[in-house]
Parts: structure tokens; sequence; C-alpha cells
């Protein structure tokens, strides 16, 4: 069986890097009943520097860097090519541009699934990039699903959150105690119908089982676009 070369530009952060290489292999493993895993590359960027270009809003040094980790992979023979972050989409569209790699974006990915389920009102938590700028709402608001974010007391506590405690694989029970009752809150006050884990950490925290919404897990959805591609007939 044939599977395309997986390339991943990872690193941002370590955790949600260690989910995608594991669950690519295994899952593949099994859908070829153990006669197959996917030959994949990781571009392992630093997180401090990435992150860094991203606050300080020097998104040219980030497309450039990004960039260079894809056209890395790219030169490994890799055809099904993505970010791991979803903060890195802030610049996936210069990314595309500087290196011509068709990308399997992750906003595109989950808002299709959205349309898929019917749903017309969700939430998105995130980095606060994530929240407030619109890289993760264009698709969705493009097929007519409103995006809604919590206030803004609310976004800086879930951006702490993540920064400290998420990214370095940090799971306390208090902080889905407060994660459960943000998104109780726009379930109330917003009407959301699903809330999108837009942060590859934050299915860490937060799943079906414990959400008081149905989720739309990034990674997961993202996982299971990136086997559809790799095992794509040619």
């Amino acid at each position: 069986m044939a599977i395309r070369k997986i390339g991943l530009v990872g690193g941002t952060g370590p955790e949600s890097t260690l989910m995608y290489y594991k669950e690519l292999n295994s899952r593949v493993d099994k859908i070829t009943n153990g006669e197959a895993m996917p030959d994949i590359v990781i571009e392992s960027v630093d997180f401090r520097k990435a992150w860094n270009y991203v606050v300080s809003e020097r998104y040219d040094l980030l497309a450039d860097y990004l960039s260079e980790k894809v056209k890395k992979l790219q030169n490994s023979g890799a055809e099904v090519i993505s970010l791991t972050a979803v903060t890195m989409h802030i610049v996936a569209n210069a990314v595309i541009s500087e290196t011509g790699a068709d990308l399997v974006s992750i906003p595109r990915t989950v808002c299709d699934e959205a349309v898929d389920r019917g749903y017309k009102r969700i939430g998105l938590l995130g980095t606060v990039f994530t929240m407030e700028k619109d890289y993760m709402k264009e698709d969705f608001r493009n097929a007519g699903i409103s995006v809604t974010v919590p206030d803004k007391t609310d976004r800086d506590l879930i951006a702490k959150r993540i920064l400290e405690e998420l990214e370095l694989g940090v799971i306390k029970d208090s902080t889905l105690n407060e994660f459960q009752a943000i998104i109780k809150k726009m379930k109330e006050n917003d009407g959301i119908e699903a809330v999108v884990l837009g942060c590859t950490e934050l299915p860490l925290l937060l799943n079906s089982g414990n959400c008081p919404v149905p989720c739309l897990d990034s990674v997961e959805i993202h996982i299971e676009e990136l086997i559809k591609q790799a095992m794509a007939v040619r």
C-alpha cells in the first residue's frame, strides 16, 4: 500500500506534536490491519522563538521561519504537509505563497466538519490570538456559521492556562472546572451549539466526555484529514 509521506511543522508546542506522531502511526497501522505505518518527517521549531514573533507581531519573520521548515519538509519528499498549531496559521497564507505547499489547513478542516454536522453557531477557544484575530474564524463565517469567543476576562484566563500549563503538559482539575464554566456561560448567553478546541493542546484537557457542549476537536479532525490525504489513491 502506497502511503504519501507526511510532513509536520511541530514543536508548537511539543505536547501536541507528540499526539500527532502517536496517532498518525497507530491509526494507519489499525486501518491497514497491521500492514503499514506512514513515513513521517517532523521539522520542530523553537517554540519560544516562534511565539515571540507572534507576540511582537513580526509576522514577516514568523512566515520566513515557518517557510524554511516547510521547504525542508518538501525537500525530504513529504507530500502531505501541515502546521501542527492553530496559532501558527496566522501566517499560513504567507507560508503557502512562499513555498507553494498545499498545506492541510486546520481552520478549513475543522470548518468542513462543522458544516457536515450542521452547526450554525459555535464557540471558539484557543490562544488569545486565535480568539481575537480572524484566521480561525474566516472559513466558518464564509460558510455561514456564527463564531463566538469568551469575554475579555475569560479570554485572558484561557490564554494564561494554555501557555503556562497545557503547553507544558500540566493538566489540572481546577483548570478543567474553569473552562467548563466558561463554556456553560457561552452556551447560556450566546446559544453556542458546539465549541471548537482551537488550540492543539486543548484536547489534553477537554473532550466529548467532559465538555458541556459537543466538541470540535481540532487535533482529532486534523489528524483524520491528514490520514485521508496520505492514503488517498493516486
